[in-house]
């Protein structure tokens, strides 16, 4: 074993299974597994967001599981800063980390630190927050996609705040985003990084996908979001935009009924899925494990390529 500490991530896209893997390594090699899903840090957001359950968020230490409260922004700025802390936490016990996620950005800018992206000037903000009031999030992304395909690729054309802010910075730097991306700060010394990636063909994902969805709904899912309405979180809610809370209120709301908030579900998660297998392959190295293979077990296969 080098000097240097090891982390351990378990990345991937949503329904392939992280949750379940990475409690099973956790038990298996006593790790402390440490949240890099950028819905899960947050406390109100159990059901919709897939999170370890808490009987096995109680039967071993985790971390960044409930960070933040809806009414608390979330970055990929201040989870580097949170997970580089829990990280020397457990490592000053002696413990051993696992990140679990598939929040690609967080990840980068744990591993890789941040790129110094230069704040916008006030009036090119204003001037874009006007258009996108104006003309909607979905002609921004286009026209994003004309400037910097690499963002919009990635972003939702409905994400609007992040679509304007990849805006802001092409006309406040005249580089687009990606090539900020790309040019990141030097790392942190003195780690050892194993990254493992679980893939799924579309098809299998997209089946995995529905089934969770079902189970989310069956659990709860609309009770949830209705209990953080009555709580008075609607608006913080709405800005999150986060996959199968929509749906809910939507459902709640009486504009939809239960199978077509499921059927929403289904494809917009399926579309989350797919931007972030791209993401993964294109930003991340890793060793990459078939959900299904006949190479054997999953949890097997993923102790061989850690080297336990």
């Amino acid at each position: 074993m080098s000097a240097r500490r090891r982390v351990i991530a378990l990345v991937g896209a949503t329904a392939t299974g992280k949750t379940a893997l990475g409690e099973a390594l956790g038990a298996r090699l006593g790790l402390e597994v440490v949240c890099a899903d950028s819905r899960q840090v947050f406390a109100e957001l159990e059901i919709g967001t897939g999170k370890p359950s808490p009987a096995e968020r109680a039967a071993r230490p985790h971390h960044l599981f409930a960070a933040r409260r809806l009414d608390q922004p979330a970055s990929a700025g201040w989870y580097a800063r949170a997970a580089r802390e829990a990280l020397a936490v457990i490592a000053a016990r002696g413990g051993r980390a696992l990140l679990v996620g598939g929040s690609g950005l967080y990840l980068r800018a744990l591993m890789r630190g941040l790129a110094p992206v230069p704040a916008p000037p006030p009036e090119i903000r204003e001037r874009l927050r006007a258009a996108l009031a104006d003309e909607g999030a979905a002609a921004l992304h286009a026209r994003l996609a004309a400037r910097d395909p690499a963002t919009a690729a990635r972003l939702a054309p409905r994400d609007g705040q992040r679509v304007t802010r990849a805006l802001e910075v092409i006309e406040s730097t005249g580089r687009p985003l990606s090539w900020w991306l790309a040019h990141p700060p030097a790392p942190a010394e003195g780690e050892r990084w194993t990254v493992l990636e679980i893939t799924a063909t579309a098809a299998l994902t997209r089946e995995r996908i529905a089934l969770r969805t079902r189970a989310m709904l069956a659990d709860g899912l609309i009770e949830e979001t209705r209990a953080l309405l009555d709580a008075g979180m609607g608006e913080r809610l709405v800005a999150l935009r986060a996959v199968g809370y929509d749906e809910a209120m939507e459902t709640i709301a009486g504009r939809i009924d239960t199978d077509e908030a499921a059927r929403r579900i289904d494809v917009r998660t399926a579309q989350l899925a797919k931007r972030q297998r791209t993401w993964f392959r294109h930003q991340i190295e890793a060793e990459r494990l078939d959900a299904v293979s006949a190479r054997g077990d999953l949890l097997d296969r993923a102790l061989a390529a850690i080297g336990a």
